[in-house]
C-alpha cells in the first residue's frame, strides 16, 4: 500500500513538472519556422491535406507548404529563414497551442510576404484577443517582413491562431508566413528621471538575431496592449520598425524605433502630469545606418506646444538631440512623435528617420530650445 502510495506521488511530481516544462520560453515556437515537413502522403503537391500534418499545428482549409525557390507562374517565391514556409489561401487558418503565465502580457513575431492579393491583412486570435495586421505594404527589398503583436494572456492554455481573411478568385493566392516566436513583456516603470515609460525602447517585441530588417509594430486601437508598451503606434494602415543595434545605428542602448511611414504612422505615449507644472522633453533623433539618404525631420507634439528637429542623413548614422519646455494643462499630458516627411532608399523602400532615448521631466522654467 505504501509502496502504491508513493509510486502514485511520484506520478504526480512527474505530471507537474512536465506541464511545467511545457510552458512556452521567449525565442522560436515549436516548429515556428515550419521546418519539420508534413508527410508526404499529407501533401497533394505543395497543399496540406491532414489537419495535423504539419508538427505542432493544426490547419483549416487551403493551407500550402512552400519551399525555397518555389515558383508561382513568373513569380518566386522567397523563404525568409530556412527552408519552407506555409501559405495561407482563402479563409484558411493555422494554430498552436500554447501554455503562458495567465495574467502576463506576451509579443508575437512572425514574418509574412503577400504573393497576388495587393490589400492582404491577417487576423492573430490569441482568445479572447484579437487583432488584425495589414501587410499590404512591403517595407524590405525581399518582399518579407517581420510583424509583432500583443496580448494580456487571460487563460494559461491558449490557442495563438493565424487567419487569413481574404477572399480571392484564386484559392491559393494568399500570404506567405513563417518564423513564429514569442516574448514575454516585462511593464517598464516610470521614474523621478523620466515620466516616460520605456523611453529608450529597451522593452520591446521579440527580433530573430539572423535577421536584418527589424521588426514592423503594427497601428493599434487605443484599447489594445502594444508590443512597445506603453507606446502606441497612431495609423490606419501603416506602422513603425523596431530595430536592433546589431543591424542598425541605434543612439542609445540596444534598441530605438525608425519612423518607416512618413505622416501615416504617429508614435504616441500619455504621462502623469500636474496642471500648471513645468516639464522638458527631450529625445535622440538621427537616421538608422541603413542607407537612407536624405532631409528627415521629427515633429514631437506635447500639451500645446510642439518642436521640429531637422536631421540631414548621410545614411552612415549619427543624430541629434531634440529640447521642448511645456506646461502641462492636463493630469495626463500625451507625447507624439511623428517623422514629416516620407524618404525612399534606392531598392524603393520606405525608410526614416530613428527615434531613441525620450524622456519627459519636471522644471522650473518656461524656456524652449531646441539643440
Amino acid at each position: 500500500m505504501v509502496r502504491s502510495t508513493c509510486c502514485v506521488v511520484l506520478l504526480l511530481l512527474l505530471s507537474v513538472a512536465a506541464r511545467s516544462a511545457s510552458a512556452i520560453m521567449d525565442g522560436l515556437l515549436p516548429n515556428g519556422n515550419f521546418e519539420e515537413a508534413p508527410d508526404k502522403s499529407q501533401l497533394n503537391g505543395t497543399r496540406v491535406i491532414g489537419r495535423y500534418a504539419i508538427p505542432q499545428w493544426e490547419i483549416s482549409g487551403f493551407v500550402e507548404y512552400i519551399g525555397s525557390g518555389q515558383m508561382q507562374g513568373d513569380m518566386l517565391l522567397p523563404v525568409p529563414e530556412g527552408a519552407y514556409a506555409v501559405r495561407l489561401g482563402n479563409e484558411a487558418s493555422i494554430q498552436q497551442r500554447l501554455t503562458l503565465t495567465r495574467g502576463m502580457h506576451y509579443s508575437v513575431t512572425f514574418s509574412a510576404a503577400r504573393t497576388c492579393a495587393q490589400s492582404e491583412l491577417l487576423n492573430i486570435t490569441v482568445t479572447p484577443e484579437i487583432g488584425e495586421v495589414p501587410i499590404q505594404t512591403v517595407y524590405t527589398s525581399s518582399g518579407w517582413d517581420s510583424y509583432s503583436w500583443a496580448f494580456k494572456a487571460r487563460r494559461s492554455d491558449v490557442s495563438l491562431i493565424v487567419h487569413n481573411p481574404g477572399v480571392t478568385d484564386d484559392a491559393a493566392c494568399g500570404p506567405l508566413i513563417d518564423s513564429f516566436a514569442i516574448k514575454t513583456l516585462q511593464s517598464p516603470p516610470s521614474t523621478k528621471d523620466n515620466l516616460l515609460k520605456n523611453g529608450g525602447f529597451e522593452e520591446g517585441p521579440y527580433i530573430f538575431p539572423n535577421t536584418s530588417w527589424g521588426v514592423l509594430v503594427p497601428p493599434m486601437d487605443e484599447d489594445d496592449y502594444s508590443p512597445l508598451s506603453p507606446w502606441t503606434i497612431m495609423g490606419y494602415t501603416k506602422s513603425v520598425k523596431y530595430v536592433d543595434a546589431a543591424h542598425y545605428a541605434v543612439p542609445g542602448g540596444a534598441r530605438a524605433v525608425e519612423l518607416v511611414a512618413g505622416m501615416e504612422a504617429a508614435l504616441v505615449q500619455e504621462v502623469c502630469t500636474v496642471p500648471g507644472r513645468s516639464y522638458r522633453l527631450e529625445f535622440s533623433v538621427g537616421d538608422a545606418g541603413d542607407g537612407c539618404v536624405g532631409s528627415m525631420s521629427v515633429q514631437a507634439y506635447v500639451s500645446h506646444g510642439s518642436v521640429k528637429v531637422p536631421y540631414e542623413s548621410q545614411g552612415r548614422g549619427g543624430y541629434k538631440r531634440g529640447v521642448l519646455e511645456f506646461t502641462a494643462t492636463d493630469k495626463r499630458t500625451r507625447v507624439v512623435f511623428v517623422s514629416m516627411a516620407y524618404i525612399m532608399k534606392p531598392d524603393g523602400t520606405l525608410c526614416g528617420p530613428v527615434v531613441d532615448d525620450a524622456s519627459v521631466v519636471g522644471v522650473h522654467n518656461h524656456r524652449r530650445l531646441l539643440l
